[in-house]
């Protein structure tokens, strides 16, 4: 990506609970856990737009039992901090399309539910083996809420998001350049004191382990005032959020958006996989950094390609990992959603805060660093 000598800065975003798209994705993963809870084979793909005074879910959902949509979608706005909101909900679902539904499900093996490619990444920046900035704004925007749940700051709302850039030297986070905080408030909040509970309770805190110096920009509600938010101020809609989701925009992203999705669909199953992976592969110690990128087929059970790019940082070539990679993971739809749990309703829990920053679920785990280290040892005893 960079020489080692470069100095260069990396930025990530993320976005509050109580952002009008962020709620969106986790009403569409609250419908679909409330499916899976009576049908783990329930086949989802729901979508939600929502704007003042009416919601509107949407999709395709084949399942024994169809939840109550109006009451998951106003109790998961509540539980966002949006309580005295008054809805119109509009729900238009209908069956999996016969096509699709013939494709994905086959005797034994579950068909890929789309076509698509989905990349996944790891590098040992972190602890949670994500790049720094990502780590930073993610932790932001989750303590933003916590303040806020837990009245530490008094006066904020629920609505807000978060940049940071990290300024690198010979590929090691050096210290935070800037960090931009846009956070809702109420309309008699002190901006002055709004911005030192922020610095305190929630910057200090999130940036323990980079630098802040006297050099550092903090930019905190800078357009001003900040207290109209959620739908009331912009309309929301699943699947805008997915640099937030995945990498904060620091590796590439198949275009495929995660929520509202079963695990049959690859968008959601991929990326997982692909994330779980590239994690595996750098907690072994065979790379500093690991992209791994998948494609599917519709119908289709196999990935047509899975390549792995450890951008020279491997301790093996990457046609080798791969190779050591598909021995140890099984990348089949019905194969990734045994391995992940992905027919468990869990996923409202995963969806903010970036899907990869979650240490219960199962694609966080490291548990096959060994494995993969013993499939190399075998290969490479193959090959000589």
């Amino acid at each position: 990506m960079h020489s080692m000598r470069d100095k260069y800065i990396l930025t990530a975003e993320s976005v509050t609970e109580g952002h009008p798209d962020k709620l969106c994705d986790t009403i569409a993963d609250a419908v679909l856990d409330a499916c899976l809870l009576h049908d783990p084979s329930a086949h989802v793909a729901c979508e939600v737009m929502a704007t003042a005074g009416k919601l509107i879910v949407a999709g395709e959902i084949t399942a024994t039992e169809l939840p109550d949509i109006p009451a998951i979608a106003c109790s998961t706005a509540c539980k966002a901090g949006y309580p005295s909101l008054d809805y119109e909900v509009e729900v238009i679902t209908r069956d999996q399309s016969p096509d699709i539904a013939g494709a994905v499900s086959q005797e034994d093996q579950l068909g890929a539910g789309d076509q698509g490619i989905m990349y996944g990444y790891a590098c040992w920046e972190t602890v949670e083996l994500l790049p720094a900035p990502v780590v930073l704004a993610n932790r932001i925007t989750s303590l933003l809420t916590t303040c806020r749940e837990e009245k530490l700051i008094s006066g904020i709302g629920p609505d807000g998001k978060a940049q940071v850039s990290v300024q690198y030297a010979f590929g090691v986070p050096e210290r935070v350049d800037t960090i931009v905080i846009s956070c809702q408030h109420d309309a008699d909040k002190n901006p002055d004191e709004l911005r030192e509970e922020l610095r305190r309770l929630v910057i200090d805190r999130a940036c323990h382990d980079v630098r802040i110096d006297e050099q550092t920009k903090i930019l905190i509600n800078p357009s001003g005032r900040f207290v109209l938010g959620g739908f009331e101020a912009d309309t929301g809609l699943t699947g805008r959020k997915l640099m937030v989701d995945t990498y904060g925009g620091l590796v590439p992203h198949g275009g495929g958006a995660l929520s509202g999705k079963d695990g049959t669909k690859v968008d959601r199953s991929g990326a997982y996989m692909a994330r779980y992976v590239a994690k595996n592969i750098v907690a072994a110690g065979l790379a500093d950094a690991c992209t791994v990128s998948l494609a599917y087929a519709i119908g289709q059970t196999e990935p047509v390609a899975v390549e792995i790019d450890t951008q020279e940082s491997g301790y093996y070539d990457d046609a080798f990992l791969t190779e050591a990679v598909r021995s140890v993971f099984d990348f089949t739809p019905t194969g990734m959603i045994r391995a992940l749990d992905l027919d468990k309703p869990f996923f409202a829990e995963v969806c903010n805060n970036c899907h990869f920053m979650h240490p219960q679920a199962a694609w966080e785990q490291t548990d096959k660093a060994e494995k993969l280290r013993m499939a190399c040892a075998e290969l490479e005893d193959e090959r000589t």
